[in-house]
């Protein structure tokens, strides 16, 4: 049931089951000390953790690895009004164990862009929050 405010909280395993049903999401880092977005395709691990493929000289593996990121993924319907949020908070590192990155060759994301060269990121769900808005709310 949801409360008179119209959104819903979503417990961890909610949280995930989302995720798993979109592939496009966005990681929220910081870029030369302001806040920066960026949409990427994206997948999850067994882990629950969020893996990002990208190019190995991209500006985003500079900026995040090592460090804490959000990742935000999210499906809504205007017409009804309906919807959810999910946040994914962790650290991110870029996978370097030869056997790790093998197994995400076949089982990760793949890039929705043409690369030569990949390289994976790893986000750890740390903190995973999220809500659902349930449509049918009257505008004032």
């Amino acid at each position: 049931m949801f409360p008179t405010d119209g959104f819903r909280a979503l417990d961890r395993q909610e949280c995930l089951r989302m995720l798993a049903k979109v592939p496009v999401g966005r990681v929220v880092y910081t870029r030369q000390a302001l806040p920066a977005v960026l949409p990427i395709n994206f997948s999850l691990d067994t882990d629950a953790s969020v893996l990002l493929c990208t190019s190995p000289g991209s500006d985003l593996v500079r900026a995040i690895d090592g460090v804490v990121v959000a990742f935000e993924a999210d499906e809504f319907n205007a017409a009804t009004r309906s919807g959810w949020s999910v946040v994914v908070t962790g650290r991110a590192g870029v996978v370097t164990d030869r056997a790790e990155h093998e197994r995400l060759t076949q089982t990760g994301p793949t890039s929705w862009m043409p690369l030569r060269d990949v390289v994976f990121v790893r986000i750890e769900s740390e903190m995973v929050t999220g809500r659902e808005l349930n449509g049918g709310l009257s505008t004032p």
